[in-house]
């Protein structure tokens, strides 16, 4: 299989897009008592503690912060794949609070329908908002949407893949894959 791959955001268009991120954030919330952020196990846990602590630098407010696995609420769980589960790590209860999902790329919206499958575990939230650093447009299977996203790209192509190579914080590169099988 020969890979060629095609650079969609560098570390400092992902710098912008953070910062981007945490100032709507403070547009669209008046108050941060009821505002937390979760961070989908693996991938968007680094996006979502980066916006944490934009939004922190801001405002000068530590938001409540969860890390949370949704592995046993996929639809696709025993159909092929093994999916790993990591421990949640939610501290608060979601009841009445207004949820900010984070992940690095939305692409059918199973994962993010995991998620607030798994949220209501921890309580009803009063809102449920969704942020993503990629938006892949055209392959959606659920009527699942972003209120803030980073970039959208046509992923008309079954051969592509989104990839987020997040080495550091500081250091963090967004490839579009595309993977041509021989």
């Amino acid at each position: 299989m020969s890979n060629d791959k095609a650079l969609l955001l560098n570390p400092q268009k992902v710098a912008l897009i953070t910062k981007r991120f945490a100032l709507q954030i403070v547009e669209n919330h008046k108050s941060f008592e009821n505002v937390a952020i979760l961070g989908l196990q693996p991938r968007g846990i680094d996006l979502a503690r980066c916006v944490k602590n934009e939004v922190s630098n801001l405002v000068g407010v530590d938001l409540k912060f969860g890390e949370l696995d949704h592995t046993f609420f996929r639809d696709d769980i025993g159909r092929g794949e093994i999916h790993i589960p990591k421990p949640s790590k939610i501290e608060f209860s979601t009841e009445g609070m207004n949820i900010i999902i984070i992940d690095d790329v939305l692409f059918t919206g199973r994962s993010v329908r995991a998620a607030i499958d798994a949220i209501l575990r921890y309580g009803r939230p009063s809102r449920i908002e969704l942020m993503v650093l990629v938006e892949r447009i055209f392959e959606r299977e659920l009527p699942i949407k972003p209120d803030y996203k980073g970039i959208s790209i046509d992923s008309r192509k079954v051969n592509q893949k989104v990839k987020v190579d997040w080495q550091n914080d500081d250091n963090v590169n967004v490839w579009l894959l595309n993977q041509d099988k021989v």
